[in-house]
């Protein structure tokens, strides 16, 4: 089914369900990929699976879909978090599409001492969440949530939940990660660092711990795939 078009859909999802297409969905499925009635497309909610549906009905503004047979079912990434301070536009696109398909089941991007964005526009990333979704395969998509501070962040910082913060200054640094089962998060900083402030707080957590990425200093969307990579080679599904 590599090339069925893939949708996300805020809807639940069984055999026999009729579902109704909002007009956006309805114009890409007709107008932009010039589908038509009895046309079939997988279709996911991030629930119950993905699900092979049928075009009942094919409108300009409107469509149906019927949930014929169940395809795959539900698969959830591990419990790691992404945090991430917001560089530009491009870049940050790219950090959200390449975490939801490395498996972060939740992204947070925080503002730091030295980020230079001060707002993100959080419908747009969670457009490009679900996107990625829909292009890599999944059934699942992360919540991007606001931007947060992340003195707030760490303020409220569960008491179950480590931390592995990417940091240059822990070059040489051994890796030792606890084992499967346990809640993450990975904080990646901003292109300036961390500043001594926030890696002293960091440091001071029983639950964080400075992990170096190599010698080379990484760009921050860079450092995020590198990142997920180490951590699921350690401690995800990609076993």
């Amino acid at each position: 089914m590599g090339s069925t078009v893939r949708l996300f859909l805020d809807h639940d999802l069984h055999q026999g369900q009729l579902v109704a297409l909002s007009r956006d969905h309805a114009h890409y499925l007709f107008g932009v990929m010039r589908l038509g009635v009895g046309a079939t497309v997988e279709i996911f909610n991030g629930r119950d699976g993905a699900w092979s549906a049928t075009v009942v009905e094919a409108g300009k503004k409107k469509g149906a879909l019927r949930c014929d047979v169940s395809t795959r079912p539900q698969q959830n990434p591990p419990d790691v978090w992404l945090m991430f301070a917001p560089i530009k536009k491009a870049r940050t696109d790219f950090i959200v599409e390449k975490a939801t398909e490395m498996g972060a089941s939740r992204i947070l991007p925080v503002q730091t001492d030295f980020t230079n964005s001060e707002r993100i526009r959080q419908d747009r990333l969670q457009a490009h969440a679900i996107e990625a979704a829909e292009q890599c395969g999944g059934t699942y998509v992360p919540p991007v949530e606001d931007l947060q501070k992340l003195t707030s962040v760490l303020d409220g910082w569960p008491k179950d939940r480590h931390m592995m913060f990417c940091d240059e200054v822990a070059v040489g640094q051994g890796l030792d990660l606890p084992k499967a089962g346990e809640k993450w998060a990975i904080l990646i900083g901003p292109e300036g660092g961390f500043s001594p402030k926030e890696r002293d707080r960091l440091l001071s957590m029983d639950l964080a711990q400075a992990v170096s990425l190599g010698p080379r200093i990484l760009r921050a969307d860079t450092a995020v795939v590198a990142a997920l990579t180490v951590w699921q080679q350690q401690n995800g599904d990609w076993a």
